[in-house]
């Protein structure tokens, strides 16, 4: 009699929300054991836990990925400060900003968590896509996405030189299109093999621009790869792990150098004068960074590395406004919420009189701090939602106006998903969104945010409706125009092994 053994099936992990969590646990078991050495260990061991508890609030079949970006970076910059604690060896509430940075610390992290709540509330329940609409990216063959990249990059260089005021800002968003491309290529080039060519070009145009633009805005190409990646369901094997490695030390290498260079660069590029506005050529600064580049190896990377974790802790500026706030009572009028609202509500193509929107005015209200050194450059600093919604409505107040910046960013992306388009090309307005309103972190302003998830909810509502169904049909009818089995690839490798949607 034949006997047949049944052998165990071996999987291979997957890039997903259960392999985040694992992660997410592992890095907050990791900072337990080293909290007793920090001079703030509670702030450390809590802060170091939180991106699970996060994780575990959003972690739906169909939440939308760019969460996880949005999230996670806000926490970042607030868990950024007890980890500067230890590195300084100095307790937070000994810092020169005063002992109200702790109550700005443990504000900010419970504010982490009420965003993910206003996130679970409003996403949680998305209906999946089922496997067409899914996999309908894997079609289009990569040259033609990589042009529609290059066509919204292009956007922004016309918008720059041709209008100004409110429609630069509609066209600012619908320039950031490129983002969804890019998001189209990488899932697509990680699914099915084809065009990893076009990829690292699309790489190479962002860290180049980025590194000879005004904010050194090159960060962004990795936090679209990394959401790829998660929106794939890649497998993570020991060739992933050092993939990731790689892009992580870029990412670190690149930012290091950025922060050794960007005073006298922005000084530079913009002829020394007191704006954002650049002065010189593309070839001038990017020869100004080839020089930089060439002299590396005289970089101070401890210096570095110190400051651009000063850059990245946002919490002292909250204390600061603490501080002031505490002293001057100006808390309870709303005053940010209604000065928010007034300018958002009158745009600039209806009102050409309206004053201009100055962050660094409303900081230096909130701070009483002297911002000469900060401008330099043509820089701006600002509170930050946070510090702003701490003004208007005190703690535990507060969490009440950080939900609802939650709610409100949790509404425009459930927007985009109520559009009948792939679910990639969903995913992609979403994370264009998002790194919108994030790229800087916890220093935007509540107007622009809300400006910006107007203006976004807006130009992407046109693009979704009526632009993108154009440019699917073309895509559509190129790919199948190609000829050989390239044609054919209507879905590729990482397809959902059940129900369609992702898992």
């Amino acid at each position: 009699m034949a006997s047949t053994f049944a052998r165990p099936l071996r999987t291979t992990p997957r890039l997903d929300y259960s392999l985040l969590r694992r992660a997410a646990f592992g890095f907050g078991l990791l900072f337990l054991l080293i909290s007793p050495a920090s001079p703030d260990p509670l702030a450390l061991g809590v802060g170091a836990f939180t991106p699970w508890l996060i994780l575990r609030l959003v972690s739906t079949p169909t939440m939308p990925l760019a969460i996880v970006y949005y999230l996670l970076s806000q926490w970042l910059q607030v868990f950024a400060r007890a980890f500067l604690a230890l590195v300084d060896g100095e307790p937070m509430a000994q810092s020169i900003s005063g002992p109200w940075v702790v109550n700005a610390y443990w504000y900010m992290l419970a504010s982490t968590v009420t965003l993910a709540v206003a996130c679970r509330l409003v996403l949680g329940r998305i209906a999946p896509p089922d496997q067409e609409n899914w996999s309908a990216h894997l079609a289009w063959r990569p040259i033609d996405i990589f042009l529609i990249y290059l066509g919204s990059n292009l956007i922004t260089q016309v918008a720059g030189l041709t209008l100004g005021g409110g429609l630069f800002q509609f066209f600012e968003a619908i320039a950031r299109f490129k983002i969804v491309a890019a998001f189209l290529l990488f899932t697509s080039v990680m699914q099915t093999g084809r065009g990893w060519g076009f990829l690292f070009a699309v790489v190479a145009v962002e860290i180049g621009s980025g590194m000879t633009g005004l904010l050194g805005d090159f960060r962004g190409v990795f936090v679209f790869l990394g959401t790829a990646a998660l929106a794939t369901h890649i497998k993570w094997t020991g060739r992933t792990s050092g993939y990731a490695f790689l892009a992580s030390f870029a990412l670190v290498a690149l930012a290091l150098f950025w922060t050794s260079v960007k005073t006298e660069y922005r000084d530079y590029a913009t002829g020394g004068s007191e704006s954002q506005s650049l002065q010189l050529s593309l070839s001038d600064r990017a020869e100004y960074m080839l020089g930089r580049v060439a002299g590396v190896a005289d970089t101070d990377w401890g210096v570095a590395s110190k400051a651009l974790l000063e850059r990245l802790a946002y919490v002292d500026i909250t204390g600061l406004v603490i501080n002031v706030d505490l002293a001057g009572a100006e808390q309870s009028s709303m005053r940010q919420w209604k000065d928010a609202f007034s300018h958002v509500l009158r745009p600039r193509f209806l009102f050409p009189d309206k004053e201009a929107l100055s962050d660094t005015e409303v900081f230096i209200r909130l701070t009483k701090a002297d911002l000469l050194e900060n401008m330099r450059g043509g820089t701006s600093i600002s509170v930050g939602y946070m510090a702003e919604n701490y003004v208007d409505l005190g703690f535990p107040g507060m969490l009440g106006g950080v939900f609802a910046v939650g709610l409100l960013v949790a509404l425009v992306i459930r927007f985009f998903f109520a559009f009948d388009v792939p679910w990639m090309v969903r995913q992609g307005s979403a994370l264009a969104y998002v790194y919108a309103i994030c790229a800087s972190g916890l220093e935007v302003s509540l107007p622009k945010l809300l400006g910006s998830s107007l203006t976004f909810a807006v130009a992407y509502g046109l693009i979704l409706k009526f632009a993108f169904p154009v440019g699917q049909r073309w895509l559509d009818r190129r790919s199948r125009r190609a000829s050989g089995p390239e044609a054919s690839l209507r879905r590729g490798n990482g397809l959902p092994r059940r129900g369609g949607g992702p898992t």
